[in-house]
């Protein structure tokens, strides 16, 4: 099988940046296997649904973003360590979430967490004023 290990989150003030990592690993993901997986990161506040926070194609040639991230996150990939990451800047109080990643071997970009099949375990991400 599969898995997705996240990196700690954190607690930081707004305007300042964080990155998130989600290290692949099983034999699902081993080898060039994980280069084969779209990905993606979501986030969940309590009492709200997950909402989709960024993607990226398993080409590696397309992102999509949230509008409300849009210009301050970036996805991104390293394909030889299997590693996912996201990296977020001018952090506000409304980024505050449990961040999840995920990955799906379906070759378009879902942006719906119900099309993912894998998924780390969360990292909260709590941001003050």
């Amino acid at each position: 099988q599969g898995q997705l290990v996240q990196s700690a989150g954190g607690l930081v003030q707004a305007g300042d940046s964080l990155r998130l990592s989600c290290a692949a690993s099983g034999p699902t993901f081993s080898g060039r296997a994980f280069s084969r997986y779209s990905m993606a990161w979501f986030r969940q506040v309590p009492g709200k649904e997950r909402e989709f926070v960024a993607a990226l194609s398993w080409t590696g040639a397309s992102t999509e973003y949230s509008d409300s991230v849009k210009g301050r996150f970036s996805i991104s990939r390293d394909r030889e360590e299997n590693t996912l990451f996201l990296q977020m800047s001018n952090l506000k109080p409304e980024d505050t979430a449990i961040y999840y990643c995920a990955a799906t071997n379906m070759h378009y970009m879902p942006l719906t967490s119900g099309e993912y099949d894998y998924w780390g375990q969360g990292t909260q991400v709590t941001v003050s004023s």
